[in-house]
Formats: C-alpha cells, sequence, structure tokens
C-alpha cells in the first residue's frame, strides 16, 4: 500500500502548526509531504521547503503553480492539509477542491460563519472528503469516554463544564502567532471563542454525544483596546435537556493548555484533562471511583486501536494528531471513519462563534444556536 501524498497550504518558517501537521501525518507511514505552498512569499516557501527535506522543485511559489504542476506529475499530490491563518481558509480550500483534491484543515474552518456556509457548498458540489483538525478528539481516552456515556455509563447526561484556560495572551500580543489571533481581519470576530473556544465546544458535544441547542454568551476584550475577545463564558443548554458551562481564556496568567472536560449524569460523573490525557476519571454514585489508563486492557475498541504503546507509556498530542490523519487517510482510501470531524462540525463550530459573539454584544440572553 503506497503512502498517500501531501501537499501543504502554510506551515512557512517560523510556524508552529506547520511542522505538527507534518509529524502528525508521516507518523504511521500512510503519508508523506511533498509539496505546498509554504508562504505567500515565494523565497520563505522555499525556504520552508528546504526545513521539511523535499524535493525542491515542489515548494511552490503559488496555489495555481502547485496544482497544475503537481496534475502533471504522476506522483502528484492526493490532497491537501490547510495550515495557514483563518482568512485564508476559504480561499485554500475552494481552490482544492475546484482542482480535484480533497482537503484537510486547521479549525475553525473559516474566518466567518459565511464562509463557512459557503465552503459547505463547494465540499457538497465537489463530492471529496473533507475533514477538520480537532485534534483533542483524536485522543484514545476522549473516544472511551465518548464510548462509554453513549453505552450508558453515566446513564443521561445532566451537566457538561468544559474549560479551556490559557494565559499567553494576558500582554501585549507580540511575535506572529499571537499577532494574527487578535487582528479580526484575520482571525474573524471572534478571538479566543475561534481559537480554542471552538475546541472546547466540539468537545463538550463529542465526547457528549449531545448537541447544543441554546447558548448564553458573555465575551470580554480584557485587555485594553484588544478588538477580538480574549476571555469568554458561556452557558449551554442541551437537546436533552442538560445545562453545562464553556470557559475559554487566554488572559488566565500561569495558565498553559489547561483543557479539562467534566460530564454529570444519573449514575455517574466522568473527568478527562488534556495536561493528563493517559488518564480518564469515573465516578459513581455509589461512592467508587475508577481510574481508566491509556492503553489498558479494559479499553473499548476504538481507545485501544487508536493507542499505539502500552500501559505506563505516556501517548499525547502529536500521537492524537496522528489519529485524525489516519482516520483521514481511511477515508481517503475508501474506508470509513465516523469519529473524523468534517463539515458538519466546521458549521457547528462557526455557528457557535458568530452567535457568541453577536449575542454577547447585543447582551441578548438565552439565543438559539441554528445550524
Amino acid at each position: 500500500m503506497r503512502r498517500l501524498r501531501m501537499g501543504m497550504i502554510g506551515g512557512g518558517p517560523g510556524s508552529f502548526i506547520g511542522p505538527i501537521h507534518r509529524i502528525a501525518a508521516e507518523l504511521d507511514r500512510e503519508i508523506e509531504l511533498v509539496a505546498g505552498v509554504f508562504s505567500s512569499d515565494a523565497a520563505r516557501s522555499a525556504q520552508a521547503g528546504e526545513s521539511y527535506r523535499i524535493d525542491p522543485t515542489r515548494a511552490y511559489p503559488d496555489l495555481d503553480a502547485m496544482f497544475a504542476a503537481e496534475r502533471a506529475r504522476a506522483d502528484g499530490i492526493d490532497f491537501v492539509a490547510i495550515v495557514t491563518p483563518n482568512h485564508h481558509h476559504l480561499p485554500a480550500a475552494r481552490a482544492a477542491l475546484a482542482a480535484g483534491l480533497p482537503v484537510i484543515s486547521d479549525k475553525p474552518a473559516t474566518a466567518t460563519l459565511a464562509q463557512a456556509r459557503e465552503l459547505a457548498g463547494h465540499v457538497a458540489a465537489a463530492g471529496l472528503p473533507y475533514a477538520l483538525t480537532h485534534t483533542y478528539s483524536g485522543y484514545p481516552l476522549v473516544r472511551e469516554a465518548r464510548a462509554r456515556i453513549a453505552a450508558g455509563a453515566l446513564g443521561a447526561i445532566r451537566k457538561v463544564v468544559v474549560e479551556y484556560p490559557q494565559g499567553w495572551l494576558a500582554g501585549e500580543a507580540s511575535g506572529k502567532q499571537a499577532e494574527w489571533r487578535v487582528d479580526p481581519a484575520k482571525s474573524g470576530p471572534g478571538g479566543c471563542i475561534g481559537d480554542i473556544g471552538t475546541h472546547a465546544f466540539q468537545l463538550a458535544e463529542f465526547i457528549s454525544g449531545l448537541k447544543v441547542t441554546e447558548i448564553l454568551a458573555d465575551l470580554g476584550a480584557v485587555v485594553p483596546g484588544r478588538p477580538v475577545d480574549d476571555d469568554c463564558t458561556v452557558l449551554l443548554r442541551f437537546e436533552n435537556g442538560a445545562r453545562g458551562v464553556l470557559l475559554a481564556s487566554q488572559i488566565e496568567v500561569g495558565e498553559m493548555n489547561g483543557l479539562r472536560i467534566r460530564l454529570y449524569g444519573e449514575k455517574g460523573g466522568l473527568v478527562w484533562k488534556q495536561e493528563v490525557p493517559n488518564t480518564l476519571t469515573l465516578h459513581t454514585l455509589d461512592g467508587r471511583t475508577e481510574v481508566i489508563h491509556a492503553g489498558g486492557a479494559q479499553l473499548g475498541p476504538d481507545a485501544a486501536s487508536r493507542t499505539r504503546t502500552p500501559t505506563g507509556h505516556p501517548e499525547g498530542y502529536l500521537e492524537a494528531f496522528a489519529n485524525i490523519y489516519r482516520d483521514f487517510a481511511a477515508v481517503l482510501r475508501g474506508e470509513t471513519a465516523p469519529l473524523l470531524p468534517g463539515i458538519e462540525d466546521a458549521l457547528r463550530g462557526m455557528t457557535f462563534v458568530d452567535t457568541a459573539v453577536t449575542a454577547s454584544k447585543a447582551r441578548a440572553g438565552w439565543t438559539a444556536l441554528t445550524v
């Protein structure tokens, strides 16, 4: 079975996420990065191509050049990965789909809800696979949590609390990674809510198996002069009547990447923390606590198949990211990957961002989340 050939859009010099995508894509040796438009500057694109150790002739200056040249090759790319700031997501995905190439993209899918709706139309018209890298849904114990809840381990879900605190934007936003995230022309109207709030929102729905139907949003730009939100509190109502809270912040000094989710049902509670990802804690109504370990024999088939090392050998972010790419590779080979985030997640995520931003500005109270 030959490796699938990936073209990357973005990920130029100084990029954090570009190398992450390459490592994750290539971890299981099902995919190989072979080409890319790594920067809008031709010299920087060539520089990045050299750092990724690809054929220098396949580090292209623009999308048209890449699509034309790769189409003419017998060993041309099979799909593209979009790893740019948000405002480039739609034009890059649109061009790739028009060129007949499947797309895997960083989240959020686009900068605005209108763009996400346009993207959904392009995906439907092209009839090609599209995936979104909601990395945290790739962790084995996140999938185990989802499976246990679906099997009734907690009974009917009553409460969901998801928190995503960071502190790296508590001061002046300096440096490439920070500057575009606080510029609404590049990030879109949502700042923190779009950058990490979408992860928290997707994780809450993914693990619980429930859709959010209403929100009450309070978003703030805490740092003076910042044009987008950097601190968010959102109350959630789920389709079964369960209540929830989503807290996302990038101004909590001392916090690193503290994503944590807690779910409570009729029969028990469940806790998972991204910074301690290899344990899942399950509490039962009779006072017992079970700690479930990654790689353990008690895991269900999906979590077990997404674990690469024995119990006690920690796995983390890169392996979870690689699970998203493994699922995408399966889809490209004509198999199924029902847990792979796709265009529906893209639309729900951007609907959440748009609704939260609009409702918070208007102090609108409870607002329906209608996709």
